[in-house]
């Protein structure tokens, strides 16, 4: 029986591989690729899979070039450009064995002008968990039959993605190459065996670490919780059964990583409402008019009030926006009568806002 793999060694060479040919942003960037690459020959082994995304705001960031390097180190690569969910799901529960789908341009899916194909945005969320599957209609009968959705799934593209889909995956913020940095240029029929190679070594390494990873509950940095520890798990997990010094830079890794998707991360329009509102019109207020609320809100910049769909948020919207939400005494957040010098007006208590900024904003921003 052939001596088992040096795991630390090998991720080293993963790392050492991706830093040939690929500029990441951080350090933490080249962490978390090398672990995911890692974590898709151990699929088997966790109820949850984290997307891993390469966006950009610009072409020509090395978005593609760092899922061609992945593509040669993870089992059973699938490139898909502009694929249907169908062909996806079918793709998983094929006869072929699950394939670790790399999904570039996929701005051209979720992006501003493509609509918001829900049911692709379904798969890959479903493919999140070791549960996920998708049911279709088959046959003449239309029986109801369930597709396996769990799969490896990286993602390269444009701009942003729908948040669910956020939420679910190690985001990579890529950025053009600046002058003083540089690359080898990547030929694929010199390279790809090199990194085929190293793909041949992760899968011998996987099936001895098979035993330490499985069913394995990784010690979460402070402050990863909920959602972010869900995707992170898998590769604490990796970096613990390949030891040395990469369960202490996976979790260096984490942490700013995550740091940097809670920065990046507006919340939904609602939780942006709130935390405005917090942080920006009634600090230190006690209640203000629904008019001064407006006024203050639409005269933020680098805020989005001002311009909704081509009008400025109103009383109407306001109204209904903060509706959704509950006071402490569970119940909707409507606005109140206010006594002002000038009469009796309509607008908002902070300790009506109290419970939601507690429950959905993210910590306040230290003075």
């Amino acid at each position: 029986m052939p001596e088992p793999t040096d795991g630390a060694a090998l991720l080293n060479d993963v790392e050492a591989f991706h830093r040939r040919f690929n500029v990441f942003p951080t350090e933490a960037a080249y962490v978390a690729v090398a672990l995911w690459d890692a974590h898709a020959h151990l699929l088997d082994c966790f109820d949850s899979t984290p997307r891993l995304a390469f966006l950009s705001p610009e072409p020509g960031s090395g978005k593609s070039r760092a899922l061609e390097i992945v593509e040669t180190l993870v089992p059973r690569p699938m490139v898909a450009v502009n694929a249907s969910a169908a062909a996806l799901f079918r793709s998983v529960s094929g006869p072929d064995g699950r394939p670790t789908i790399l999904f570039d341009e996929i701005d051209t899916i979720f992006g501003p002008k493509a609509g918001d194909n829900e049911e692709l945005r379904g798969f890959i969320n479903a493919g999140h968990r070791r549960k996920g599957v998708t049911y279709r209609c088959v046959g003449d009968s239309q029986t109801v039959t369930s597709f396996p959705s769990f799969t490896a799934l990286a993602v390269a593209g444009l701009g942003s993605l729908p948040d669910t889909i956020l939420t679910r995956s190690v985001i990579i913020r890529m950025r053009r190459r600046a002058r003083n940095e540089h690359v080898e240029p990547f030929r694929a029929g010199q390279h790809e065996p090199e990194g085929n190679a190293l793909r041949d070594r992760l899968a011998a390494w996987a099936e001895h670490a098979r035993g330490f990873v499985m069913g394995a509950w990784p010690e979460m940095p402070e402050g990863v919780t909920d959602r972010p520890a869900d995707v992170w798990e898998p590769l604490l997990a990796v970096a613990d059964a390949v030891g040395g010094e990469w369960p202490d830079r996976a979790r260096k890794a984490c942490v700013a990583l995550v740091k940097a998707s809670q920065a990046n991360d507006k919340g939904s329009l609602g939780i942006r409402l709130l935390t405005d509102l917090r942080d920006h019109v009634m600090i230190g207020i006690d209640r203000l008019p629904t008019v001064a609320i407006l006024d203050r809100l639409n005269a933020l910049d680098d805020a989005p009030w001002a311009d909704l769909g081509g009008r400025p948020l109103d009383n109407r919207r306001l109204s209904k926006m903060l509706g959704e939400y509950m006071t402490a005494d569970n119940e909707p957040i409507t606005s109140r009568n206010i006594r002002t010098s000038g009469g009796i007006l309509k607008g908002f208590y902070a300790d009506d806002l109290t419970d939601a900024w507690a429950r959905y904003c993210p910590p306040p921003p230290r003075p």
